[in-house]
């Protein structure tokens, strides 16, 4: 019964990683969303933006998938290690991210946006889940033995 019910606190934050994706445009500002859509084939400048309310809005959204993903992460593995391990590993790549990401966004030259887009993928998208899961997994499975 534990199993089940802890494989449906799982389907639901992945439901809940799900709904943050399709309800984007309501829960945050993005104005790079329709620039990357195709604009910035030939683009030289970035479209008009807030830069505190991209970063608050990038940030929240990185958190909250962070938060979520963290859950899973717990979910799947019951260990407080794995919880510290899981949540520096977002707080030190957090750091990293938004700190170029801004560098990139005050500096931009249109040589700069494919770097711009991956860096704002890994924002904006629950991307570490899909790099933790198995290897936190595969960390299991060599202990184990």
């Amino acid at each position: 019964m534990k199993q089940v019910l802890r494989g449906l606190w799982v389907g639901l934050a992945v439901v809940a990683l799900i709904l943050v994706r399709y309800q984007q445009d309501v829960l945050f500002y993005d104005p790079l969303r329709s620039f990357f859509e195709g604009l910035y084939l030939n683009a030289q400048e970035l479209p008009v933006i807030n830069s505190l309310k991209l970063l608050l809005n990038v940030s929240l959204r990185y958190w909250l998938n962070s938060a979520l993903s963290i859950v899973i992460l717990v979910l799947l593995f019951r260990s407080s290690e794995i919880y510290k391990l899981a949540l520096l590993i977002y707080a030190s790549a957090f750091m990293i991210l938004i700190l170029l990401f801004t560098v990139l966004i005050l500096n931009y030259s249109a040589g700069m946006s494919m770097l711009l887009f991956y860096v704002r993928r890994f924002l904006i998208q629950p991307v570490f889940i899909l790099i933790l899961v198995p290897a936190f997994y595969y960390q299991r499975l060599r202990s184990s033995k």
